[in-house]
């Protein structure tokens, strides 16, 4: 990617996040954080990756190029034994997100946690699915930018995506709707929607808009949204009804956010709101998921 010392530089300080509360430094080949030696590579082919030699086991591959079976078992053949993909996959990978289907576990070597915006919808629609059932649906996620926009005016595959991030209010596509399908089955073809690109660096909101097979009152849905982030979904889902914006939510370690205040129902349609950073919710859930396969 770059040399050991900027990458130390932007692991201390971070626009959105501020400083590292620790130490951080380069010796050589390795970046030591408190003094925990981490080795860094420069390698375009994963399977010339040391990893059978380094005693690595566990793989995240975060580069965004490697999302398909055939490639990201490039990995395996480098002797790791598991690797989890943090982007949508194809080609047979399942997809699991931390705390709403982890019983697609089992002794497979690959699989994907799809995106932050999958992990932020994903504990709301298996509330709705199991307590009410979904007819049908459409998603919105307000996203801060990302690397992937131009910060000027500049070509992209993506006509929108090629106009100045910080500039503009900018649709998009998501593949967190399709995405879903992966991870909760009986809402395959049941949901879509699309992503507003916003001038914020990190902070996200996620706005869903529900059929449901039953009525429901907002204060009945509220209450049961409570309920699951109190019980089986601690630490994934948060329930709040304070008067957030996109900063205050900056380095919350929940998937998910509910905004109670914004909940909405009018017989079986529902209208469900939840805040995320999409920066460090879902680096929590993949440290954790990595721990368990």
């Amino acid at each position: 990617m770059t040399d050991i010392d900027t990458l130390v530089h932007l692991l201390k300080y971070d626009t959105a996040h501020s400083r590292f509360p620790g130490e951080v430094s380069a010796d050589g080949d390795y970046m030591v954080v408190n003094r925990n030696r981490i080795k860094l590579l420069s390698e375009r082919d994963p399977e010339k990756l040391p990893w059978g030699k380094l005693g690595i086991e566990r793989v995240i591959e975060s580069t965004g190029r490697f999302t398909d079976k055939i490639s990201v078992e490039a990995h395996i053949r480098a002797e790791a034994k598991k690797v989890l993909i943090t982007a949508p996959a194809t080609g047979g990978i399942k997809t699991v997100v931390h705390g709403v289907n982890n019983e697609l576990i089992s002794d497979d070597e690959i699989y994907s946690t799809a995106s932050c915006t999958t992990g932020s919808i994903a504990p709301m629609l298996h509330i709705l699915e199991k307590e009410y059932g979904i007819e049908s649906g459409f998603m919105v996620t307000v996203h801060a930018f990302t690397a992937d926009q131009n910060l000027q005016d500049a070509p992209h595959k993506d006509l929108r995506r090629a106009r100045a991030a910080a500039y503009n209010i900018i649709p998009t596509t998501t593949g967190a709707a399709k995405a879903i399908g992966d991870v909760l089955p009986n809402l395959k073809g049941k949901l879509d929607g699309y992503s507003y690109r916003v001038p914020v660096i990190d902070g996200s909101i996620v706005d869903l808009s529900i059929n449901l097979k039953n009525e429901v009152s907002v204060a009945e849905l509220n209450e049961v949204l409570k309920r699951y982030s109190d019980t089986t979904l601690k630490g994934i889902m948060q329930y709040t009804e304070e008067a957030f914006v996109s900063s205050d939510i900056l380095g919350n370690t929940h998937s998910s956010i509910v905004d109670g205040t914004m909940t909405k129902a009018i017989g079986k349609l529902v209208k469900v709101v939840a805040w995320y950073d999409n920066e460090v919710g879902i680096s929590n859930r993949i440290s954790e998921l990595i721990s368990s396969i």
